[in-house]
């Protein structure tokens, strides 16, 4: 491996799935380095779950690549370094907690016991227990004990704390991005939970079913993003539409209420002086994207892939 594939977790170039006529993801083309702690979102149907199965290597692309660290996906290079935790979280029910790791030990040649032990008793999880009886907040525990003792460069997660309440799904992400940050593991997590994106991740993917709209560091993305707010006058209340004057910046979002006029721009110059403007929240320019899926894309330079075009640059 050299110096570049060590410093990319994965590459993804033209990647798409096609079931019978419908294509669910379509030129799929980012760059993600390693150690990153990478959010990914996007409405129902967008293809988070296809593209997260092709990296795991469950399921072919219909056109593209994908790579990991250098190895193609789905190859036994690529497979050994990656883990991955499907929403439904599959585990035997009938097995006690021991018994699947166990498992987990003997279907990994790198299982650090240790590490995986100590995971599921740090959530007071009885490793006597059968599975079958344990709440979902310890279900979620387990399984992700088998994703981390399997000692992987890369886990990718496809909404792991959707079924808990806020109290465990705290818990549970906070030993969970302890473990990475240890370990210096790279994770791709698809959530709904846009609210908690600021707090969970440092790197954002976000795709609509218009293709990929965002991909870079999260605070890079903020940072080119700026929130306008000014009142409204009589016409422009009523007219809608661009307000003038921001023809020249790239407005992903404006829209109006019984007395502001309040627009999400990625500025290309000075702003005129008649706007308040603020810095947004991830969640801000998250939410904005998601409603306007046919917003230009903001693909950030560390995401380019070399030789292709991005179609759009911080």
């Amino acid at each position: 491996m050299d110096a570049a594939e060590a410093q990319t977790a994965l590459e993804v170039r033209g990647v798409g799935r096609r079931f019978g006529r419908n294509w669910v993801l379509r030129n799929a083309t980012f760059r993600l380095p390693a150690g990153r702690v990478c959010g990914l979102v996007g409405p129902n149907g967008a293809g988070k779950t296809t593209l997260l199965e092709i990296l795991a290597g469950l399921r072919a692309a219909t056109e593209g690549q994908a790579t990991v660290f250098g190895a193609p996906a789905g190859s036994l290079g690529a497979r050994e370094q990656t883990a991955f935790l499907a929403q439904e979280k599959p585990l035997f029910p009938r097995f006690t907690v021991a018994e699947t790791l166990r498992l987990g030990q003997e279907l990994n040649p790198h299982w650090d016991q240790r590490m995986a032990e100590n995971f599921v008793r740090a959530g007071n999880v009885p490793l006597d227990a059968p599975v079958g009886r344990l709440s979902g907040g310890q279900r979620t525990r387990v399984a992700l004990a088998l994703a981390l003792g399997k000692r992987p460069d890369l886990i990718l997660l496809d909404e792991p704390m959707a079924d808990l309440d806020p109290l465990v799904r705290q818990e549970t992400t906070a030993a969970l991005l302890g473990e990475v940050a240890e370990r210096g593991i790279t994770v791709v997590i698809s959530s709904h939970l846009v609210s908690e994106l600021d707090t969970l991740c440092d790197y954002l993917l976000l795709m609509t079913q218009g293709g990929l709209r965002l991909a870079g560091d999260v605070d890079e993305i903020i940072s080119v993003h700026r929130l306008l707010s000014r009142p409204n006058d009589a016409m422009s209340a009523l007219q809608g539409g661009l307000p003038a004057g921001l023809e020249h910046h790239t407005v992903v979002e404006a829209h109006w209420d019984r007395h502001y006029t309040n627009v999400l721009v990625r500025p290309q110059g000075p702003i005129d002086s008649t706007w308040q403007i603020s810095a947004p929240t991830l969640e801000e320019v998250v939410l904005a994207y998601l409603r306007q899926g046919d917003s230009i894309p903001l693909i950030s330079p560390q995401s380019h892939v070399v030789g292709m075009s991005p179609e759009s640059a911080a």
